[in-house]
């Protein structure tokens, strides 16, 4: 699990109540300061880090600076966190040492690139330690968080304000969650004629046993396969999922939902696997084109009716357990497809609690 921790040193002092609030409500992993007084205020929910002298049960921070400094810490068993701004191949080195040998290292980086960053993160690699990165933004924390498809363990964010708080929990959240998958028995299978449908080409290699969840309702999704799979006449797409008319909700971040009309590129949707693994995926292309089309209609074991439409052809395909491909064209009654059950209905794509009937 990704964990944050806030950086109060910076934080101007009419907002510095806001932010601390919105760290506890958030359930932030820590706050770091310089002001050991202002610590001591803390519940114990947070982590406290300290820059500064030794202060009880707080984590003590210590700036290493060069290589001996950092084997002493390494011999003493320094229990604390070290932090290293690296700037050049000397604290580069430091970083990877430090964050293979010690329980906790704060890395920071002088330059724009992310390539010492990838570099501290495959030395840490296998390790017991935390690597903890800071992050300017919201923006740069979105990319940290990808890097080599691993990221830091934890993020140190100085907000300017509460809001940025309760975005970086949500952009933690949203890289975290698995989902439950459901097995859903096809009930019948409806030749409905023309229409449009959505192919979504992203920016990712989808492994084969991967697609995305799509459905006519929002109270369930069926897990469309992506063209990782050879095929008879075209070469494999592995960043391809046709998806289905561009009537259906496709399930993104956040437990957020976009109809696949309004799918563009630089939009995000939710890579899942037959485990209910998630990762999120960047939209490089969507591509509607009118075609034939066919309804699946499926239901879970308690009853939930889910309902598919996509293009009538042998070559799009459905994950069922196993995992199983299906190809749509040759589904029958009494088969088994992979899906999700969602309990929110949907206002704008946005979970909410009312009545809401589909059909």
């Amino acid at each position: 699990m990704k964990f944050a921790w806030i950086d109060l040193r910076t934080v101007p002092q009419p907002q510095l109540e806001a932010v601390v609030a919105a760290a506890v409500h958030t359930r932030i992993a820590g706050v770091v300061s310089d002001d050991p007084a202002l610590l001591a205020t803390l519940p114990p929910t947070l982590q406290k880090v300290v820059l500064g002298p030794d202060s009880g049960d707080d984590l003590v921070t210590t700036i290493v600076n060069d290589g001996d400094q950092l084997d002493r810490l390494i011999s003493a068993g320094h229990a604390g966190v070290v932090f290293v701004e690296v700037s050049d191949d000397r604290t580069l080195q430091l970083a990877c040492t430090a964050a293979a040998r010690l329980p906790w290292t704060i890395v920071s980086f002088t330059d724009p690139t992310k390539i010492p960053l990838e570099i501290v993160i495959a030395a840490a690699d296998r390790h017991d330690g935390k690597l903890v990165c800071v992050v300017g933004d919201i923006e740069e924390a979105t990319i940290v968080l990808d890097v080599l498809e691993h990221g830091s363990d934890g993020l140190l964010l100085a907000p300017r304000d509460a809001n940025e708080v309760f975005q970086l929990s949500r952009l933690l959240e949203a890289g975290s969650n698995d989902l439950q998958l459901s097995t859903l028995t096809v009930e019948r299978i409806d030749h409905v004629g023309l229409g449009d449908r959505v192919c979504v080409d992203t920016c990712s290699h989808f492994e084969q046993d991967e697609g995305i969840l799509v459905g006519s309702y929002s109270s369930g999704f069926i897990l469309c396969v992506s063209e990782t799979h050879p095929l008879p006449y075209m070469p494999t797409r592995p960043f391809r999922v046709n998806a289905g008319a561009l009537h259906s909700y496709v399930l993104g971040p956040d437990n957020r939902t976009n109809y696949l009309s309004e799918l563009r590129s630089g939009s995000t949707v939710l890579a899942v696997n037959t485990e209910g693994k998630t990762r999120r995926v960047v939209v490089g292309r969507s591509k509607l084109e009118s075609r034939p089309l066919l309804q699946i209609t499926a239901h879970s074991q308690d009853g939930v009716e889910v309902s598919l439409t996509v293009q009538d052809d042998w070559h799009v395909r459905v994950l069922g357990p196993g995992p199983k491909v299906r190809n749509v064209t040759e589904l029958q009654q009494g088969d088994e497809l992979l899906g999700y059950i969602a309990t929110d209905k949907r206002h704008v794509g946005i979970p909410i609690g009312e009545f809401c009937k589909e059909s």
